[in-house]
């Protein structure tokens, strides 16, 4: 049985059968939680295995007996659907066994029905990944709307998470026209909607740059691209937290991997300034994220927009990886597509890890709100831990995964004097500047949320009572975790990964390179340019760490010296003794630099409360600029296209009729015209 059927004859319809045996005992929780999960969980072990061998196979190709008579669905495994189908099972094995404690402790939607939509949202990204015609992909990326909708209003009693759910929705089927009207225009007056047809889309004209653009604000609107992108800060925190993880670290991957398909293959990539725009759009995407992620007081929006950074990280390797191949400098491009494809590997399991630890610590203490939360790290160490885990990775800090990636990144921006454009040469200096700036702000947002979550003393009493991580969900943060480690430590083995994906878009590729240096070292061009040894840093870290704590406690461990000064006293708080949580700082006051410095393009709402009040309330918020300056316009445009139409529905069929014989009098007089 070849790889291909394999994925086809047991994960796809696996998953489909565990929702269907959920949706059969929708109350039974104790088999759909302890049983149904574990099971989908098992079956993305296999989809990861399928994966693994089917980067490094030739690609396999099938047409199934589906669809329509003259439109059947057509499939293909390469290494560019291989590698998303990898990062979509390894993250599903520890987002479905987190998801059987999660659900287990919850409430909202019934059990089966949970289930079923949940394993039907895993099955359709699998179809994204393996189609190979626009029919067939249009219908597995509307499922995997739909399914994705009902999941994020599982809650559905809520107003916000319904408004949130509508507005998911509604981005989500504007995109969808883009990306229909692009295969559209790619399969031509033929009518062929297979992707080899479209591979053959003549290379000259305006055409192929409206098919970008077409596939660009599809797949954009999925992946959260500034402006697109308001969805996502209200869709994620309206899900539960299993979901908001699958949405942040596979869903939106799906676009990147559209935008992969649609862009190297199909339209082979021909223009430089493509790539331009991507940066343009990456960079304003990332500056935007980080900038909202720094100032937020809600765990789950703060990580949200640090998604929409992410999006835009990749996003800048990939117009990068365009500049470079529109150039003929195929090594150089492959160096920022493998850094864009390793940070898509890495964003999966760093920001899973982090949603997940929010719904651990939302189910243990109720809130979201960073300011009631504080010293989490006393009732809940092990989420702790690994959160911190999740923070230095999301943070870009070595030896974790997120710095690789962005460290070859940054590579790719060093090499850019070998371009040809005098002006790129002035920018794109500017750019690597930029990049640097989101990396910093990055860790700064990442710092506020460790910090304010676990750190200090805990804000309400409640939180000391809080429980720790389940069984399952311990152990759906293990695995995270762990990647996160693992990806780190072997960059070598992730780059040899990536390396027939870079070939099968670019024709070039770094496993040659990387792999003639030892496991432990990492230099994507060359020794003399640029290397990092994540082993000899860990190794380090590992003995001066220890050492340091020794030193300190052996030789400055007593509290008087020789001469009777203090040495080594509790935190003393500006000298007041009567130290409480109320002397901490809170999200607003760690977070106020940010809003000086971006006041101007941050919307900052506050709530002052008068001397009078007998309960005051201090309210103080960050609102999306965009609402007002593209959203909100738009919307009233269309509500006043609205009633400017209505009046031509009068309900009267006189006036109908009288319509439709105008409208024949004018084709009659411009056709004899």
């Amino acid at each position: 049985m070849s790889i291909l059927d394999t994925i086809l004859t047991i994960v796809i319809p696996g998953w489909l059968l565990i929702g269907i045996v959920g949706i059969s005992f929708p109350f039974r929780s104790r088999l759909i939680y302890g049983v149904l999960f574990p099971l989908g969980a098992l079956l993305g072990v296999v989809l990861a295995l399928c994966a693994l061998s089917g980067i490094v196979a030739a690609p396999q190709t099938r047409v199934l007996a589906l669809g329509l008579p003259d439109l059947p669905f057509h499939l293909r495994l390469d290494a560019l659907s291989s590698f998303f189908l990898f990062l979509l099972g390894a993250a599903s094995t520890g987002i479905s066994i987190y998801a059987g404690g999660y659900f287990r402790r919850g409430k909202g939607a019934i059990p089966g029905l949970l289930c079923l939509l949940y394993h039907i949202f895993l099955a359709s990204m699998v179809c994204v990944m393996l189609t190979d015609d626009g029919y067939a992909f249009m219908i597995a990326w509307e499922t995997m709307a739909l399914s994705s909708f009902f999941l994020v209003t599982s809650d559905h009693r809520i107003p916000e998470i319904r408004r949130a759910g509508f507005l998911y929705l509604l981005v989500a089927h504007i995109g969808a026209v883009g990306i229909l009207l692009s295969f559209g225009l790619m399969a031509g007056n033929a009518g062929d909607y297979t992707f080899d047809a479209m591979r053959r889309f003549p290379e000259t004209g305006i055409w192929p740059t409206l098919a970008f653009l077409l596939a660009l604000f599809g797949f954009g609107a999925k992946a959260g691209i500034l402006p697109l992108h308001v969805w996502l800060p209200e869709a994620h925190p309206a899900a539960p937290s299993p979901v908001s993880a699958m949405m942040s670290g596979v869903m939106l991957k799906t676009a990147i991997y559209g935008l992969l398909r649609v862009g190297f293959d199909l339209l082979h990539a021909k223009y430089w300034w493509w790539g331009l725009l991507l940066l343009v759009l990456g960079f304003a995407s990332a500056i935007f994220g980080v900038i909202f992620s720094a100032v937020q007081t809600d765990m789950k929006r703060l990580l949200a927009y640090s998604s929409i950074e992410n999006i835009g990280i990749i996003l800048i390797g990939i117009g990068l990886a365009l500049v470079f191949k529109a150039f003929s400098l195929p090594l150089f491009a492959a160096l920022a597509l493998t850094a864009a494809l390793y940070h898509c590997l890495n964003h999966a399991y760093f920001k899973s890890l982090l949603f997940l630890c929010t719904g651990t610590v939302l189910h243990a203490t109720g809130e979201r709100n960073l300011g009631k939360l504080g010293g989490l790290i006393h009732s809940m160490p092990r989420v702790a831990w690994l959160a911190l885990v999740g923070a230095l990775a999301a943070a870009g800090l070595p030896p974790l995964n997120g710095f690789v990636s962005e460290w070859l990144m940054l590579q790719g921006f060093l090499f850019t004097s070998g371009l040809p454009q005098g002006y790129l040469h002035m920018l794109l200096p500017v750019a690597a500047a930029a990049f640097t700036l989101v990396t910093a702000l990055s860790g700064f947002a990442m710092v506020k949320f460790f910090g304010i979550v676990f750190l200090g003393q805990p804000r309400e009493e409640n939180l000391l009572h809080a429980h720790d991580a389940g069984r399952h969900e311990f152990f759906g943060l293990v695995w995270f975790g762990v990647g996160c480690v693992l990806l780190g430590l072997f960059p070598n083995l992730v780059v040899a990964l990536i390396d027939p994906v870079t070939r099968l878009l670019l024709d070039n590729g770094l496993r040659d390179v990387v792999t003639e240096n030892p496991w432990w070292l990492l230099a994507p061009i060359s020794r003399d340019r640029a290397s990092y040894s994540a082993a000899i840093f860990f190794v380090s870290l590992a003995l001066f760490v220890p050492l340091v704590f020794w030193v300190v406690r052996r030789f400055f461990h007593g509290n008087l010296d020789v001469y009777g000064n203090v040495k080594c006293v509790p935190a003393w708080d500006c000298g007041f003794p009567l130290q409480t949580s109320r002397m901490q700082d809170t999200a607003e006051g760690f977070s106020q630099p940010i809003r000086r410095v971006f006041a101007s393009f941050l919307q900052h709402t506050r709530h002052h409360p008068s001397a009078f009040d007998s309960k005051p309330v201090y309210r103080s918020g960050v609102e999306d600029p965009f609402w007002n300056w593209l959203y909100l316009p738009t919307a009233r445009l269309v509500e006043y296209g609205t009633r400017v139409v209505a009046f031509l529905q009068h309900g009267r069929i006189a006036i109908y009729l009288l319509y439709g014989f105008i409208t024949l009098l004018i084709l009659l007089v411009m056709t004899h015209g």
